[in-house]
Formats: structure tokens, sequence, C-alpha cells
């Protein structure tokens, strides 16, 4: 009996950046054609390897939200330099999506279950007029904000708890507890970044943490507002989601022996690089 020598098997983790702003968000659709960033990517990737590739996001991101370090798997028997990948997927990219680097990994990494916590940062252009230049890199607002209240409120939101009342009015049938590990808010001249980490988010969480932040710095709701919205678990009763104009994907963080690159971005050297 002759015995076929299996394909070896290649996993790769990938860092990919876009500007989702002409996108219908990270993944793909089914029931009818909407351009995803998911798609151009495996697109892209099926190309290199000369064969279909499905890949594996750690978090699917919205409509016109953006990222800095999304990561990514995927799996081939093809074989390529990493150099040679991360060229020749970027030649196939759009200019508004590219590869920042690529590494092997083992075969239990996963890209969505292995993560420790993503990071978001949301930026808030606060002046009398909107930015034309930042369109859709940011959310304007007019209104004065104060800062100190809001930052008072962010004690409220640290911890594990139940966020029914910050995740979509779409029915979701996932658990609804999330951990946040650290939230700043830093105001720098006309800018207003929000940095916020957890464990995980649920959809629209962090538009929705945003949107309630906003109404205590405009004097409609006490500090507390947030931990009485944790309490009702009801979505009705929080304000307004904010747009996804602003909302950054900044990064994934794994347990250190994946050897997946963190970059610790420091939210005012981001900003800078911005505008």
């Amino acid at each position: 009996m002759i015995k076929i020598k299996s394909q070896k098997k290649y996993k790769f983790a990938l860092g990919v950046e876009y500007n989702g702003k002409n996108y219908y968000g990270w993944q793909k659709q089914k029931t009818y054609y909407r351009k995803t960033i998911q798609e151009c990517v495996e697109n892209a990737i099926s190309k290199i390897a000369n064969h279909n590739v499905k890949i594996i996001c750690a978090g699917r991101t919205d409509i016109g939200v953006h990222s800095l370090g999304q990561v990514i798997h995927f799996e081939t028997n093809s074989f390529r330099k990493k150099k040679s990948w991360i060229l020749g997927i970027n030649s196939l990219l759009p200019k508004d999506i590219v590869i920042n680097w690529l590494i092997s990994v083992k075969k239990e990494f996963h890209a969505r279950f292995s993560a420790l916590s993503r990071r978001y940062f949301y930026i808030i252009y606060n002046n009398s007029y909107r930015s034309a230049i930042l369109n859709g890199l940011v959310t304007s607002y007019k209104y004065n904000l104060n800062i100190m209240k809001m930052k008072n409120a962010i004690k409220y939101l640290l911890g594990e708890h139940d966020f029914t009342s910050f995740k979509s009015s779409n029915k979701q049938n996932i658990s609804s507890f999330r951990k946040i590990i650290n939230c700043n808010i830093q105001k720098y001249g006309n800018y207003i970044l929000i940095d916020i980490k957890a464990n995980a988010f649920l959809y629209h969480m962090v538009r929705n943490i945003v949107g309630n932040l906003l109404e205590i710095g405009l004097g409609k709701k006490e500090e507390n507002w947030i931990s009485e919205l944790i309490k009702t678990k009801d979505i009705t009763k929080a304000a307004a989601t904010v747009k996804p104009d602003g909302l950054f994907l900044v990064e994934v963080e794994y347990p250190k022996h994946f050897c997946i690159p963190y970059f610790n971005w420091n939210s005012y050297v981001f900003l800078k690089q911005l505008i």
C-alpha cells in the first residue's frame, strides 16, 4: 500500500492596518454584496497562496471603524518567505489597507480566542466647526465638555460588569459580562482622546460608552450615571450611540509565548501622527 505524504501546513499571524471609511465593516456579507476589509484581505492572501484562504480576526470592526493593530491568522500549504508574503499581499491590497507584519505561529494560536485584551482609541474634535481634512478619522462635537467630570465617571466602568446597557440594541445571544482593564481621557487642544482597554468588547460597546460619557461631560447626567446604567441592564436608558468616525482598534494583546508584536501605542504620539 502506497502511503501518501501529507503536505506541510503553515500557520501565520499578521498585523493589519486600515482606514475603514470606505468599507462596510470587517466581516464579509453573506446575503448581499458590500465591500469589506475581510474580503479584500482574503482575496489578496489567496492569490499569493495560490488557493482559497480563510482568515480569522481578533475583532470584527464595524462600518467606518479603523485599525492600527488588527490581528488575523490563516493556514496554508504554500511556502513563501515572510518578506515575500508581506510584499505580495500588500501589492494586491487597496491603498487604505496594509499588512505591517507577519510571523509564523504555533498550531494552537487563534487570533480571536487566544487574545488577552483589545484596546481602542476614540477621537473627538471638540470645536465649533468640523474638520474637513480629518473627515471620517475623528468625530466632530461642537458643545463644551467638562473633561474632569468625564474622567471622574471612568472609575465606574473599571472591572468586570454586565454591560447589557452598553451593547447594541440588536439581540446578541452571548454573555454581556466584560472586564474593562483601563480607561483614560486626555485633551490635547481641540482634540479629546478616549483610550479604553478590555478583555473583549460587545458590539457597539465602545461607542455606547463614549455616548454616555458625553452626556456626563455636557452636564446632563451625573458622574455616577455610568454606575446606574450598569445596574439597570437596559439599553433603552442609555444615551445615543456615537458615530464610528474616530474609532480605532489600536492593538490586541496575547500571551507572551506566542511572540505577537505589541507596540503599546502612546495616545499623544498617535494623535500627533494623525493630525
